[in-house]
């Protein structure tokens, strides 16, 4: 049972996150209400909070296209942002359609497509063990399937040439940029789901080269990335005959690439 916190220490947690640099600490305060059972719980979770750990990692997970998603310790946090990528894959993708969702971290985007599309059918695959276990407890309930390796290869050939939504949250930031990301990210999320190499592309350019082999004809490949790598991804794509356009989001300063194999 969540813990009931009394005045005062509803209002000690809140100046605690806030001394931690927490912006949002009253609401995070609730959310480490929900989590806690009792007092020293809570002074736990407050600690490894405000020593740095992301909020979603301190309660174990993150809330994502309406759903609940288990996030462990060390997986890449599924970022509301990446909403929008996930709400243009649902929107193309039809009753039944057999969909990948690759370099998947929490299986965030599989465990949406299956809750959100009638009769999905959803592989999800990553390279990094920890979030392969973590997507499993995601996206195996319900229904779908989660494989280890890198990209494409730890994939079923029976999916060759029948995927119609391909998701691929690739890595995209530069490689000297990562040193800038919030002390969050870089010191708790693995590199290899942040490291996009010397200009971000590297992961996206593997996936292009592969991607028309794996997706239906009329399929689509579904890449977040940045406005001013737009141009670049959208060559990456191009270059290996996929039709591609870009989506974006202002309100949640998301930028999608839309790729379509169109025979």
């Amino acid at each position: 049972m969540p813990l009931d916190p009394s005045v005062s220490l509803r209002s000690t947690t809140v100046s605690r996150l806030r001394a931690a640099g927490c912006v949002f600490a009253e609401d995070e305060a609730e959310l480490l209400f929900s989590a806690a059972r009792h007092a020293a719980e809570l002074d736990v979770l407050v600690e490894r909070r405000a020593a740095g750990l992301p909020l979603e990692h301190v309660v174990g997970w993150a809330e994502f296209g309406g759903l609940r998603i288990a996030v462990d310790p060390g997986v890449f946090v599924p970022r509301r942002r990446t909403e929008f990528l996930i709400e243009r894959a649902v929107a193309l993708a039809g009753p039944g359609a057999l969909c990948v969702d690759l370099c998947c971290g929490s299986g965030a985007a599989g465990a949406v497509l299956l809750s959100a599309v009638p009769g999905a059918r959803v592989y999800a695959a990553d390279i990094d063990p920890a979030a392969v276990a973590c997507a499993r407890r995601n996206i195996e309930p319900r229904g779908g399937h989660v494989v280890g390796g890198d990209l494409f290869a730890p994939l079923p050939d029976a999916l060759l040439g029948r995927v119609e939504v391909l998701v691929a949250n690739v890595p995209y930031v530069p490689t000297e940029e990562v040193g800038l990301l919030p002390p969050e990210a870089r010191e708790h999320e693995p590199l290899v789901a942040l490291d996009g190499g010397p200009d971000g592309l590297d992961v996206l350019r593997r996936v292009a080269a592969e991607a028309p082999a794996w997706l239906a004809p009329g399929g689509h490949l579904l890449v977040e990335t940045s406005e001013r790598q737009t141009g670049a991804a959208v060559a990456a794509v191009s270059a290996h005959g996929l039709d591609a356009r870009i989506v974006t989001c202002g309100e949640r300063y998301a930028t999608v690439l839309v790729a379509t194999r169109v025979a």
